[in-house]
């Protein structure tokens, strides 16, 4: 039976093609091959879009069932909106217009936490899920569980750990802040996490255990990749994919690199992405590390998502260096789908998707060294990476992941029907 599906993000993969947004915007296309009418809500503020007076939407892509909510004022602590007085009446407009039977939310971000009540409120028997992507309820830290200045892994939040992050937080805040998002948090129907680490996480964090399921993120379906230019010597081609950012993990990468070839070692590495909205500091640690590397590493700059295939395609071995806790980066599944072996940090849902000396190679997080021998194993071994390769796990594809989630909405009709 057809429905009604409205798919919330905190942004559009064309303005912010962020790990989350593309997912989101992946899965509404397909539940919409599958026949469902479905509409995707794209928050977004003024580093993106300009407001327009007299309403919070704007239109965006081709089809007319794709609309930004403008959300210039919002409260990042609490995750809430500030506005809520003209956001509020425009979001119920829209609900009461398309009269979701489905809300599958995405993030609290921009959207605000007060969404899922909104939807409830204004269509009491909508089903909501919410596909959990990463730590921002539980973390202030730009939901990173990461601490400040000393990069320290977090391994539970509570007032106490927070305040000492953030001093200028009252320690009240953060019991509040938690008390809030919880609260707003309980008309969800159901949780989806794509990885069993941040499940557990969430669990220890509050939310019911069995609320939440796991579905892993699958990839949409895209013709067979060509493969790039080698080098002309055959030396092995390592490739990162992604924003530059300090959590990403490109300062250790670099430095990895910089190891490698004092020491002689004979590889290509290509560093695919961009870095915006990074620190003056940043960008100057890394333009010092990309001058001593060069030209064995290559800055090739931001990519389109259309090009992953092939560039990923064009190396031998996928680097994911990231230092915090990763929940399932889509470049490992693509890699694993083009059957190349993964470097990656043995943290989080990273370490879920790649098995140490099975289909890659994992280390220590915000190691250089560890990372320097990971990365020589795989340069001066060929068979290495042989049978790393042949070990690739393939991932779902996306239209598997919409019927695992289109089964798990049943499953709310039929607790709803019994509630009833």
């Amino acid at each position: 039976m057809s429905q009604r599906i409205l798919v919330a993000a905190h942004n559009h993969p064309s303005l912010h093609p962020g790990g989350t947004e593309i997912f989101a915007h992946d899965l509404f296309h397909a539940y919409k091959r599958m026949g469902h009418q479905g509409l995707f809500l794209g928050a977004t503020n003024q580093i993106h879009r300009e407001a327009r007076p007299g309403t919070s939407f704007q239109g965006i892509g081709t089809e007319g069932d794709e609309v930004l909510l403008w959300s210039g004022h919002f409260d990042r602590f609490y995750m809430s909106q500030i506005d809520l007085y003209g956001v509020v009446s425009d979001v119920v407009e829209l609900l009461r217009d398309f009269r979701p039977d489905v809300v599958h939310l995405h993030h609290l971000l921009l959207l605000g936490a007060e969404f899922p009540h909104i939807v409830r409120r204004t269509l009491p028997d909508c089903r909501i899920v919410m596909t959990l992507h990463d730590y921002y309820p539980i973390c202030h830290h730009d939901g990173l569980m990461v601490r400040p200045g000393t990069r320290e892994l977090c391994h539970a939040a509570s007032p106490d750990r927070c305040h000492a992050c953030f001093k200028d937080i009252p320690l009240d805040r953060f019991a509040l802040r938690k008390r809030h998002l919880t609260a707003l948090l309980s008309t969800v129907d159901r949780f989806v996490s794509p990885s069993h680490f941040l499940r557990q996480r969430y669990i220890e964090w509050g939310l019911p255990e069995e609320a939440i399921s796991v579905i892993p993120n699958g990839l949409p379906p895209r013709p067979a990749p060509t493969a790039g230019k080698r080098p002309d010597d055959g030396r092995p081609v390592f490739g990162y994919f992604g924003n530059l950012n300090p959590w990403k993990g490109i300062p250790v990468l670099l430095e990895a690199a910089r190891q490698l070839i004092d020491d002689g070692v004979d590889f290509e590495l290509r560093v695919h992405g961009g870095a915006p909205f990074q620190s003056e500091t940043f960008l100057e640690e890394i333009e010092r590390l990309f001058a001593a590397t060069a030209p064995t590493v290559q800055q090739r700059g931001p990519y389109r998502r259309e090009d992953i295939g092939n560039l990923v395609a064009a190396v031998d071995c996928t680097v994911v260096p990231s230092i915090w806790w990763e929940n399932a980066p889509l470049v490992i599944q693509e890699a694993q789908a083009q059957g190349r072996p993964v470097v990656t940090s043995a943290i989080g849902g990273m370490a879920e998707l790649i098995e140490d000396d099975i289909n890659g190679l994992t280390v220590p997080p915000n190691d250089p060294r560890a990372l320097a021998n990971a990365i020589r194993r795989l340069a001066e071994e060929p068979q290495l990476r042989q049978r790393l390769s042949g070990n690739a796990r393939t991932p779902d594809d996306i239209d598997t992941s919409a019927r695992r989630y289109l089964d798990l909405i049943r499953s709310i009709a039929r607790d709803h029907t019994e509630a009833a």
